[in-house]
């Protein structure tokens, strides 16, 4: 008779081999399978950067009763407009759903929630599954983008980043991106500069190095 097979629970992931991380900037990564917040007022300018550094289609969600909308000039210096998905949902519960179903089918690789405040912890979790669901269906495991006004604060996320504007009059282009939590990294602020497709790290306030 053959020996009885015990199975034991672990913290230990059962997924395959990880997949490599998004890497923005130096120093400036987004982990595939989990959800990230980015707030501050050049958030989307942020999340434009994220899909620049990917391939594939980009799902953008956003309230249909949101004022404006989003303007390809302002964005194909990061990526092409053709990549992005726009869905409008008309319900604010429906944003949060869109999401987390978007993150659990694995067919696209970058998923953009514009929210108008910060989830609750139990929605960021629900985000956390279906994101590792759909990792365990595509050979590109999703990535989901959380959007949110001023200071953001969104419980439970992989990680938090905040984004501002610090542009120099007419003269460069300019952002202050601080790293305000994650999970195994320090706190950190990046100084950036803008470039003809993008953008780059400079080692201080783009406003010193043009005072010199």
């Amino acid at each position: 008779m053959p020996a009885a097979v015990s199975h034991l629970l672990t913290r230990q992931s059962h997924r395959g081999p990880k997949a490599p991380a998004v890497k923005v900037l130096e120093d400036v990564t987004f982990e595939r399978g989990r959800a990230h917040e980015i707030c501050g007022n050049a958030r989307r300018t942020m999340a434009f950067a994220v899909g620049q550094a990917m391939v594939g289609n980009i799902l953008w969600i956003r309230p249909s009763w949101a004022p404006g909308r989003l303007n390809p000039e302002g964005f194909m210096r990061f990526v092409d407009p053709g990549r992005i998905i726009m869905a409008t949902p008309k319900r604010p519960e429906d944003l949060l759903w869109c999401t987390e179903e978007a993150l659990r089918a694995g067919v696209i690789p970058l998923i953009v929630a514009d929210l108008p405040g910060p989830p609750g912890l139990t929605a960021v979790r629900r985000l956390h599954l279906a994101a590792e669901t759909g990792a365990e269906l595509s050979a590109a495991p999703p990535l989901g983008l959380l959007l949110t006004p001023d200071k953001g604060g969104a419980p439970g996320v992989e990680t938090r980043w905040s984004m501002r504007a610090a542009h120099v009059d007419t003269k460069a282009e300019a952002w202050v991106l601080d790293r305000v939590r994650a999970r195994t990294s320090p706190e950190k602020r990046f100084y950036i500069k803008g470039l003809k497709e993008g953008f780059a790290l400079t080692d201080g306030p783009v406003s010193d190095a043009l005072a010199r």
